[in-house]
């Protein structure tokens, strides 16, 4: 588990963006991400409940690469529940 303080919330949103996520007020989501002590914790309310903030991610270009979105969660060692919840809000968007 040593890993998890090597990774950063950085990466963890370049990933998902690199895999087609845009992410609507970025520097807002950034910013509370850098202020939480347990970072996955915090991108898992805001991912929920971040709308009321403007925090939204979504699928604008249909072409979501799934796949690449699985492995990211994974790398992070985000619960699965974490990965189905975040897949079923993109789709809510459309």
């Amino acid at each position: 588990m040593g890993s998890l303080s090597n990774e950063s919330f950085d990466e963890f949103l370049d990933s998902l963006k690199r895999a087609g996520i845009a992410i609507s007020n970025e520097r807002e989501l950034r910013e509370r991400l850098a202020e939480a002590q347990r970072w996955r914790y915090a991108f898992s309310t805001l991912a929920s409940n971040g709308r009321s903030l403007g925090i939204r991610f979504k699928d604008e270009s249909a072409s979501v690469d799934q796949a690449y979105i699985h492995n990211t969660f994974a790398r992070f060692q985000f619960p699965e529940s974490m990965e189905v919840a975040f897949a079923a809000s993109l789709k809510a968007e459309h």
